[in-house]
């Protein structure tokens, strides 16, 4: 199994650029089985979940070429197959979006229960209370669902019990070719949505509201072709800015959207992180003294939680006691215990709050990647540590970043990929 080997203690220097959206890519790849007409789909990202959907996108028919590095043509023309890959599905947690068009093109879907990340309780309920909202009839065994409906898709009022980013997309998908009218109330409000919605308009779709928590959507009868590129990804963009924080390097990152990071900036500034906004970029200044700050995950427009691990690391550095607190998922802090070995100094309050305890000074240790997010935060560890790490299961660190060795390699770090 492949393992990253990484010295730490280097002072880090360069520009370093934001990839497509993981978050998004998936989602539009998924749409794309909603009509038969070509959509080409630009700056996605490579890396092993995109790689696992489009597994899953030809194994019912369709036809995915990748012209170039992250540029996608997909051609749904004939869905032959209405069960997804249970050995692939069951990897990926976006594999459920994939039932909207299935239940659209074909009249059922069968899928297994899908996996991703193991970070929590995953709010299956929502997906099937709004699956059978919309006239689906739902069938659940040991192995995963089984969803059929008899003619078409019906519009319908449903209002999320808790805020859940996939299950919006999945209803929203559901909608856009449904009969009659949909209004989806609390519905998450992610940038990604925003650029899922925009896109569908784009193709014919009667989509009103997105980025707020109340979507308006008129069924169409098809969809047409288009072309579209992937947003940047706003959680690589701030992983890689703390990195520069964290480590007091010059570190430039480029192809962002700063817009869709303002609280993560007003908690960098709270800090006391000296840095330098651009149109589509963010600069480190280092020479600045880190200051212990409390922060709360949240739904957008709040701190994502994908961005917690990271600025995590980021407190272990600064003077004082900072209180981390997880809203989103129960399971989340468990790496904590990771960054202890390292010689961090963090206390769990409990299951959503841990205490960090800073300036500590981390030492370079042996460590499993136990998730996406824990693992760019246990590289961001390893790079500002003292002496060598070794960080294993990177397989989860590959479904979330494209080539990362590489382009950390670009801003002078040691880290090698040992297979």
């Amino acid at each position: 199994m492949a393992k990253f080997v990484i010295r730490g203690g280097r002072k880090l220097k360069g520009t370093i650029r934001v990839k497509g959206a993981k978050n998004a890519a998936l989602k539009l790849l998924a749409a794309s089985l909603l009509t038969d007409q070509e959509w080409i789909i630009g700056n996605v990202p490579q890396i092993e979940d995109i790689f696992r959907l489009i597994e899953l996108l030809k194994g019912v028919g369709a036809e995915v070429e990748n012209k170039s590095d992250g540029l996608y043509h997909i051609r749904a023309k004939n869905i032959t197959e209405f069960r997804l890959e249970p050995d692939i599905a069951q990897k990926l947690k976006g594999s459920i979006l994939m039932a909207a068009p299935l239940l659209v093109r074909r009249g059922q879907a069968v899928f297994p229960r899908p996996g991703g990340c193991v970070i929590g309780q995953r709010p299956r309920d929502i997906f099937l209370t709004g699956f059978e909202a919309f006239g689906v009839r739902v069938k659940e065994n040991d192995s995963g669902y089984q969803l059929t409906i008899k003619k078409q898709l019906k519009g319908t009022k449903f209002v999320f019990p808790l805020i859940s980013v996939t299950a919006t997309e999945t209803m929203l998908l559901m909608a856009v070719l449904a009969k009659g009218k949909t209004l989806l109330k609390n519905a998450a409000c992610e940038p990604e949505i925003v650029a899922l919605a925009d896109f569908l308009n784009q193709c014919g779709a009667k989509i009103n509201g997105a980025g707020t928590p109340f979507i308006g959507i008129e069924g169409v009868s098809s969809l047409k072709g288009g072309r579209c590129q992937v947003m940047p990804d706003r959680i690589e963009a701030g992983s890689f800015i703390i990195l520069g924080a964290a480590s007091q390097s010059p570190i430039k990152v480029v192809g962002l959207n700063p817009e869709n990071l303002d609280v993560f900036w007003f908690l960098l500034e709270r800090a006391g992180v000296n840095f330098k906004i651009g149109r589509d970029s963010a600069l480190i200044k280092p020479g600045f003294k880190l200051k212990a700050v409390n922060l709360k995950t949240h739904e957008y427009p709040g701190l994502a939680t994908d961005l917690q691990a990271p600025f995590t690391v980021l407190m272990t550095q600064a003077q004082g006691l900072s209180l981390i607190h997880e809203t989103i998922f129960e399971g989340r802090l468990f790496y904590t215990d990771l960054l202890n070995q390292m010689g961090a100094n963090i206390i769990m309050a409990d299951p959503h709050r841990v205490i960090v305890q800073g300036p500590t000074e981390l030492t370079g240790r042996c460590l499993i990647s136990p998730d996406i997010r824990a693992g760019i935060d246990l590289i961001i560890a390893a790079l500002i540590a003292r002496g060598q790490s070794v960080i294993e299961n990177i397989y989860q660190i590959d479904r979330g970043y494209e080539k990362i060795e590489e382009r950390m390699q670009k801003l002078g770090a040691d880290i090698q990929r040992v297979d």
